[in-house]
This record gives C-alpha cells, sequence and structure tokens, in this order.
C-alpha cells in the first residue's frame, strides 16, 4: 500500500499505522480491504456452503441443526439454523488418532477455514470435539469459541489457544505437555499461551509440562468460563452455544473488525493500537449496517443486520 509522505516521527507512525491495518484487513479474508484513504470496501460472494451430517447409528440432528449436504471424515462442520443461524460448528473426529492433529485433519480445517473467511453469513464459530471425552481456529475473522468438554493437549490446547474464547468442562483436562518427549510446542503454544496468562506462568507450565483441569485453568486465566460437566458431556459446548446467541445480534462488520482491532492492537504500543482502532472505526461508518442500527435504534426495535 501506498503511504504518502510525511514529515519526522508522525510519517512513520502512519506508514506503520497503514502496514498494520492493511496487513489486519488482509486477515478478514477475501474481499476484504480498506476504504477512503485507507482503500475499498468488502466485495464479492460468499463461496462457502458446508453443513454436518450425523455419524453412523447417530441420533438424527435435534432442532436447529442444519440440513445435510456433506460430512468429512475427520471434520464435521455444522450450520446451525433457525434462532442459531449464523452460528458454525466445527466438530474434530479423529476418535481412532484420540483427535491427534494428522496432515488430513489439517490439510480439512485449513480449507474450511479459508472458505468460512469469504461466507459473510457466518457470525459465531464453535470449535468442540465429537469424540467424548477428547478436545482436539483458527484465523478465522469472526468470533471463535473453543468447547473444551474432556482432554485438550499438546495440539489440542494449542488449537484451543488460537480461539478467541476458552470454555470447559471441569473435569476437562490442559496442557502443554511437549518438554515430556524432549521437544517444544509447535503449534503457536509457546507463542500464544504467554500472551493469554503471562510469560512467567506460561514458561512454568511448559517447563514442567503440567496438566490442568477446568477450575485450575479458570484461576489462571487460561479459560473464561468452567462449567460441571453433566451427563452428556457437554457443558462446555452448551455454555459456548450461550455465549454464540449473545453474539448473533449485533452487528456482522462491526464484530469483525473489533475482532481485528483488537489483535492488532495487543500487538504494538499504544499509539499505534490506537490508530489502528481509528482506521477500523472508519470501516464501520460507511456501512448499510450503521445506518440500520441507528435507525432501529430511533424506531425502538431491533436492527436487522445483513453484513452491508
Amino acid at each position: 500500500m501506498a503511504v504518502a509522505a510525511v514529515p519526522g516521527a508522525l510519517g512513520t507512525v502512519q506508514a506503520g499505522r497503514a502496514r498494520w491495518v492493511a496487513a489486519g484487513c488482509a486477515r478478514l479474508g477475501p474481499g476484504w480491504r480498506l476504504s477512503g484513504s485507507w482503500a475499498g470496501g468488502r466485495v464479492g460472494p460468499a463461496v462457502w456452503a458446508r453443513a454436518w451430517a450425523p455419524a453412523v447409528g447417530a441420533p438424527a440432528p435435534r432442532r436447529g441443526y442444519g440440513s445435510e449436504v456433506k460430512s468429512e471424515d475427520e471434520l464435521r462442520v455444522r450450520q446451525l439454523d433457525e434462532e442459531n443461524r449464523g452460528i458454525v460448528v466445527l466438530g474434530i473426529n479423529r476418535a481412532y488418532g484420540r483427535n491427534s492433529l494428522s496432515k488430513n485433519l489439517i490439510k480439512t480445517l485449513s480449507k474450511t477455514v479459508d472458505a468460512l473467511k469469504s461466507d459473510k453469513k457466518v457470525r459465531t464459530i464453535i470449535i468442540r470435539s465429537e469424540v467424548p471425552g477428547i478436545f482436539c481456529a483458527a484465523n478465522l475473522p469472526v468470533p471463535t469459541i473453543a468447547a473444551i468438554d474432556g482432554l485438550a493437549l499438546g495440539g489440542g490446547l494449542e488449537l484451543a489457544l488460537a480461539c478467541d474464547i476458552r470454555v470447559a468442562a471441569s473435569s476437562a483436562k490442559m496442557g502443554l505437555v511437549e518438554t515430556k518427549l524432549a521437544i517444544i510446542p509447535g503449534g503457536g503454544g509457546t507463542q500464544r499461551l504467554p500472551r493469554a496468562i503471562g510469560m512467567s506462568l506460561a514458561k512454568e507450565l511448559i517447563f514442567s509440562a503440567r496438566v490442568l483441569d477446568g477450575e485450575e485453568a479458570k484461576a489462571v486465566g487460561l479459560v473464561s468460563h468452567v462449567l460441571e460437566q453433566n451427563q452428556e458431556g457437554d457443558a462446555a459446548y452448551r455454555k459456548a452455544l450461550d455465549l454464540a446467541r449473545e453474539f448473533l445480534p449485533q452487528g456482522p462488520i462491526a464484530m469483525r473488525v473489533a475482532k481485528l482491532a483488537i489483535n492488532q492492537g495487543m500487538e504494538v504500543d499504544l499509539i499505534t493500537g490506537l490508530a489502528i482502532e481509528e482506521a477500523c472505526y472508519a470501516q464501520t461508518i460507511p456501512t448499510k449496517d450503521r445506518l440500520e442500527g441507528l435507525l432501529a435504534f430511533k424506531e425502538k426495535r431491533l436492527p436487522r443486520y445483513k453484513g452491508e
């Protein structure tokens, strides 16, 4: 991106600001770029449409689940419907490998993530395990929630750390245990765990390969919510679904840009972070959703956002 020359330190800040925000908007997915002096708006149709199919012998989907379209061996994708429309559930289903991250699973996750980035109908993504007792996002522009109802060790916890929010059952077990195998966490664990719980404690947990239960994880700030496990074994998933429903009514563009501003801002100093926030805020001004929000407030009704 070209930036006009500005003398002194201000020019350096503005040039850095443009690079940070341009890089961040690229993370929003295909078709996003900066508006006005920062570049153009959102273009391109949604290209992703995939749903979840139940396992052989499993009960039919409950009310609120989308219709069957396609099933993957190791990754099941559900688009919820009716009052949950806009929520997508990624279910990791690799029982024979205890949800370890195989090459095929990583490839499938990557393809699914790339497709989800360009689907403006997607509001929130929940990542969970379809294998009882085990939890195995990704760089997605929408809110992501990890529902940890079982084991999340090594790569499983690294996957959860890549999500925006983590919820766990009290009986869940999680830790970065790679040093027991004379290796280190190589899927982002050494970078994301310190950002989540602080450097000193992250070092302690990685050096010791310690495994935490849900209550301990909540105490150190690794998860946001902890629940007593239920008979169905999906307490964390149910809480994740409740959170996703809270997110649904909000403006979808605002949600994506807010996530961008937070993520990019945490990587820089406060002055640059405020510049990123300013540029992200400017993205919401020309949207139809903003006008709809103002009109709905004036008319005292719920807004009908379309992600435009």
